[in-house]
């Protein structure tokens, strides 16, 4: 008989290829378990802790520290050592009043970046999908996997509906109250979530549609002038005028 569901281990040699583990000391590493990002795109919050801020030497230790609620992602005290930590979120480690928030870096990948208390009171998600719900209502699919429900008053207009799929918000954590808005379109700022060109930043030039999301292209123009193109799936949307976030030093 065929195994049924997935297995619940990790092989270190299987893991992504941007984790900070010794793939060939050990056999076995931790596997995230499931939440707001996908394995592919996340690392569990252990190795954040114990290999990423070096916080804890053993995977023992760390353990211990997040059981006993050390630390918070996105304003909420998380538990379990399984938790998947993704691009954009808000770690906090209580009591010593460090922030850090996870960007998309050259060659890392995914990578932290110290903030301070005032930048740790918000997030950007971006707006993967959009759905009507019961009354007209719009629900808004976030790349976390929140959901965002917009309340219309008239169903066959509803002019409270002014985002668009791709776009970006800027929402406060955990209330999850939308601050601002950030439209995918040219002139704005944005970084590159994956593929060859992973955490490069700059403003987009131009946007070609294809059938198909991952089949448009942009182009994006960095502070020396240098293009880049890339997949329009890849691109994140992180400002106007000048980036809401603190990037890596030399990014922007």
């Amino acid at each position: 008989m065929g195994s049924m569901g997935g297995t619940r281990h990790l092989k270190a040699i299987a893991a992504p290829r941007y984790w900070p583990i010794l793939r060939k000391e050990y056999k076995w590493v931790v596997k995230p378990s499931p939440g707001p990002h996908a394995i592919a795109r996340s690392i569990p919050l252990l190795l954040v802790v114990r290999d990423v801020l070096r916080l804890a030497k053993t995977g023992r230790e760390a353990r211990r520290l997040i059981s006993e609620g050390y630390f918070k992602v996105d304003g909420k005290v998380r538990r379990s050592y399984k938790f998947p930590v993704g691009m954009m979120d808000v770690i906090e480690v209580v009591g010593v009043n460090e922030y850090y928030r996870v960007v998309p870096v050259p060659s890392k990948v995914l990578d932290l970046v110290k903030i301070t208390r005032e930048e740790a009171s918000f997030k950007l998600v971006r707006i993967e999908d959009k759905t009507t719900v019961k009354n007209g209502h719009i629900q808004l699919n976030l790349h976390d996997g929140r959901n965002i429900l917009i309340r219309v008053n008239d169903p066959r207009n509803p002019v409270e509906d002014v985002y668009e799929t791709l776009g970006v918000l800027q929402i406060s954590v955990p209330s999850q109250e939308i601050l601002n808005y950030i439209p995918l379109k040219e002139g704005v700022i944005a970084i590159i979530s994956g593929g060859r060109n992973v955490g490069r930043v700059g403003r987009i030039v131009s946007i070609h549609r294809g059938m198909r999301r991952h089949r448009s292209i942009v182009t994006i123009e960095d502070k020396t002038g240098a293009r880049v193109q890339t997949s329009l799936d890849y691109i994140f949307p992180i400002g106007v005028d000048k980036p809401l976030i603190t990037l890596p030093e030399g990014a922007w």
